[in-house]
């Protein structure tokens, strides 16, 4: 049977569901699919291609229904929903992070994100680096949500809200707070900015 690479890609995800990502590596992604794992180099000359491609899997039809409104009502949707696409994988958030991942659908994300920002006035290089700098904390917060999460569930976190006798005060007012609410604060901040930015010119 030929093995195709869009059904590689559908496994890979499935057992990062499953295990993580530290546990996915391609032998046993070989080993699932019934295959040896030279196989699998027809399709990816490695695992961080094979990452790449999952993550833009991740995004596929993501910006299928563009957003509506005004400039950061849109972009704050582009925000809450790759917030929760990354968070609908075990692990998602590093898998797109730190791989600058130039795969169709994430370039189509970066585009129309610089659009929305050059729509509100942003010159082309700034609208650039402002996604980039909003993509980062998307990105960020993701990881540190879902690493808050895996340490409570094995019972590591709360020894973290006071070491030695001395109150871990970020923790206790940051790391405690609904997430989403935590999310959407920094998200307003990040906005904010941009608009300052604007009405100065």
């Amino acid at each position: 049977m030929r093995l195709r690479r869009e059904h590689v890609v559908e496994v890979a995800i499935a057992l990062l569901d499953a295990d993580g990502l530290d546990a996915l590596t391609m032998r046993k992604l070989a080993t699932r699919l019934g295959v040896q794992p030279g196989a699998l180099y027809w399709h990816f000359a490695g695992k961080q291609a094979l990452l790449d491609a999952m993550a833009d899997r991740f995004l596929e039809g993501f910006t299928a229904d563009r957003p509506t409104g005004s400039w950061d009502e849109q972009f704050a949707a582009l925000g809450w929903r790759l917030r929760q696409v990354l968070l609908s994988h075990r692990d998602g958030a590093r898998v797109m992070a730190g791989t600058y991942v130039a795969e169709p659908n994430t370039i189509l994300l970066g585009n129309v994100a610089i659009e929305i920002l050059q729509g509100a006035g942003l010159p082309p290089e700034r609208a650039g680096w402002a996604t980039f700098t909003a993509f980062h904390f998307v990105l960020g917060h993701t990881i540190e949500e879902q690493a808050q999460l895996e340490l409570t569930q094995r019972g590591a976190w709360a020894p973290k809200l006071t070491v030695d006798g001395v109150e871990n005060k970020l923790a206790a007012t940051a790391f405690t707070a609904d997430p989403a609410a935590r999310f959407g604060y920094g998200l307003q901040l990040f906005l904010d900015g941009i608009r300052r930015q604007l009405e100065s010119g």
